[in-house]
């Protein structure tokens, strides 16, 4: 099981060589991928002109644009809360950028009341998430929305 507090805790010591979000992003991507095990694609959509855009990540090329209400991270946008889908494949309207994935976890992330993006994460296991990893990525992302610079 990973350690989510020491996780939150690597955020925080990022961001204070550099919190603005291009390569606060970017290495927190990388972390996740190397501490997570099983996952295919940890990464960031960012909101732009209405609709999530790619941002930093790990893993395979990425869908570049994803519009709100589409897919597992544009549900998350709409709906404004985290989506754990343990089979993608029975998700509706699932958008797949990499037929290798086949569970997903999407954490929305804030900014003065607004959605500023979400942290996605696949991996090639179903039900690879569970509520602890649900509860410790939520963490992680507001250690994120705590000291990272738009």
């Amino acid at each position: 099981m990973p350690d989510y507090t020491l996780l939150a805790r690597q955020v925080r010591a990022l961001a204070e060589t550099d919190p603005y979000f291009i390569p606060l992003l970017s290495n927190v991507s990388a972390v996740l991928m190397e501490e997570l095990p099983d996952l295919n694609w940890a990464g960031f959509y960012l909101m732009r002109d209405g609709r999530l855009v790619l941002g930093p990540f790990q893993g395979k090329p990425a869908c570049i644009h994803i519009e709100v209400g589409k897919g597992v991270c544009g549900t998350a946008v709409e709906k404004g809360c985290t989506l754990r889908v343990a089979d993608v494949h029975q998700f509706p309207g699932h958008i797949a950028c990499d037929c290798a994935s086949n569970s997903e976890i999407v954490v929305p992330i804030w900014n003065d009341g607004k959605t500023a993006g979400v942290l996605d994460i696949d991996s090639p296991l179903t039900s690879r998430f569970s509520d602890a990893d649900e509860q410790g990525l939520k963490g992680v992302v507001e250690a994120l929305e705590s000291v990272i610079i738009w």
